[in-house]
């Protein structure tokens, strides 16, 4: 006899009054045609779970810097050089004849020295230490001939061999009496130039007319306070604020092409960043570790007092070191030795644990300490397979620097660390967004689609990057 098959699926009479696959329809299966839904609604947890807490990264900036608006494609500053000047790696030509020779070869080296000029020479091998009067001075060959205060020449007792190099610098002079004008060298003082360009960031979300009315069981809500039923308000948020987070990674980790470089052939320019500029200008730590701390970090005051000495510096330090500085001031009491203090807050520790700090004292420095979340995160320098040679943390000093301004012709003075944007009375171009297509309010074109562009142009200055340090793993 012939068979029927079911249409429907497979509607079966059974001899118990009891639920079957064979006695209902199935709607969730993967097979049989047709799927429509599960038998029982399900209990839904409608939020979203926020496993990752906030997930932004940007807010650097915002803490240790500000931003200023400019015009063209170039911002140029000029740094104070040093009062006094040094001149290391002095070759010791001949000891016996007190001839010492500078290398005026590299252009920025030049000999200043005059004659009667009273110098300190310092053997760079030994530490051996001799103060002596400047007799003949070659200005443009770097050459100088001097008569030592304690000893007939350099080479007496073996202070130096014609082998040595020396550290010297001027500390006086001494001429005799009823001298003639003297024949000093007249130094002038000069700036040092540093620039920096800013580089376009782009980025765009897209979504078609039928998405943005199709309504979804999960109740979205973003780190900016986007909620509803529709996925592409989350979509459209998380790519805001991924393009904010942009905004400041861009400016951290900016690099300049280099001559030569795929990047510079390509047309790409680059700007140099926080990093680039601190590893290029600035100073750089390596291996700082809990068991050595307080000697490593005594190490980087005794380096800090050869530089601008700002009393008041900022530490943006991944968990690691964070925790190495916690186990370092642990050991210290409090109030005594370079112990804890709150300077900036008024020596409430309230106040300062309030805002993420954690501040201390040593010598004639204040610290405030606190974790930077972009060097944990796991999805940008967090959780490396290696630590070697990453990043770990960086010292910024607080307050501002004086500079002399090439377009106002004056000084000013500007945050250690401040973005420079581009923005005219025609267009501001901190953070620009607008929409194209046709959905959502935009009707810029017959696109069936909502696009959400995002577009800034902007550079990061680090102004006296001498005075700050960035940490590194051994």
């Amino acid at each position: 006899m012939g068979s029927i098959n079911n249409a429907f699926g497979s509607i079966v009479p059974s001899q118990k009054q009891q639920l079957l696959n064979s006695n209902f329809l199935s709607f969730d299966s993967a097979t049989g045609g047709g799927t429509f839904a599960q038998q029982y609604l399900p209990e839904v947890y409608e939020n979203e779970i926020e496993r990752y807490g906030n997930r932004t990264l940007s807010g650097f900036l915002k803490m240790v810097g500000a931003e200023m608006p400019m015009s063209s494609d170039q911002v140029i500053w000029s740094e104070q050089n040093r009062l006094h000047i040094a001149y290391t790696g002095v070759d010791v030509v001949d000891a016996s004849a007190n001839t010492l020779s500078i290398d005026v070869s590299p252009a920025d080296v030049t000999n200043v020295i005059s004659v009667d000029s009273t110098i300190v020479i310092i053997n760079e091998q030994s530490g051996a230490e001799v103060k002596a009067v400047v007799t003949a001075s070659d200005v443009s060959n770097g050459n100088l001939t001097v008569a030592p205060y304690t000893v007939a020449n350099l080479a007496t007792g073996s202070l130096f061999a014609d082998t040595s190099t020396a550290k010297i610098f001027v500390y006086g002079s001494e001429y005799a009496k009823g001298s003639t004008t003297p024949n000093i060298v007249s130094v002038e003082p000069e700036l040092t130039q540093f620039s920096n360009s800013p580089i376009i960031i782009r980025s765009k979300y897209s979504v078609s007319g039928s998405d943005t009315a199709q309504i979804g069981w999960v109740n979205v809500a973003t780190e900016e306070g986007a909620d509803g039923y529709l996925w592409y308000l989350k979509a459209e948020s998380e790519t805001r604020l991924r393009f904010e987070d942009y905004l400041e990674m861009s400016v951290v980790e900016g690099e300049k092409a280099a001559a030569g470089s795929g990047a510079l052939t390509n047309g790409n320019k680059g700007t140099e960043g926080l990093f680039a500029a601190i590893e290029d200008r600035g100073n750089v730590f390596t291996g700082f570790t809990p068991a050595t701390g307080l000697a490593d970090f005594d190490a980087i005051l005794k380096n800090l007092d050869t530089q601008g000495a700002i009393e008041e510096n900022m530490l943006f330090l991944n968990r690691s070191v964070s925790l190495g500085f916690d186990d370092m001031l642990a050991t210290l009491s409090a109030g005594a030795n370079g112990g804890t203090a709150y300077g900036l807050f008024e020596n409430s520790e309230d106040m300062a644990l309030n805002l993420g700090f954690t501040g201390f004292r040593r010598g004639s420095y204040d610290f405030y300490k606190t974790d930077w979340k972009y060097l944990n995160d796991a999805s940008t320098r967090g959780a490396l397979a290696t630590a070697a040679a990453s990043i770990e943390g960086a010292l910024i000093p607080a307050g501002t620097s004086t500079v002399y301004d090439q377009i106002l012709g004056t000084n000013i003075r500007r945050p250690f660390l401040h973005v420079r944007y581009r923005a005219s009375q025609a267009d501001d171009r901190r953070m620009k967004t607008w929409l194209t297509g046709s959905v959502g309010g935009a009707f810029t074109s017959d696109l069936d689609a909502m696009e959400v562009n995002f577009l800034s142009e902007r550079c990061l200055c680090v102004q006296g990057a001498n005075n700050f340090v960035l940490f590194k793993a051994a």
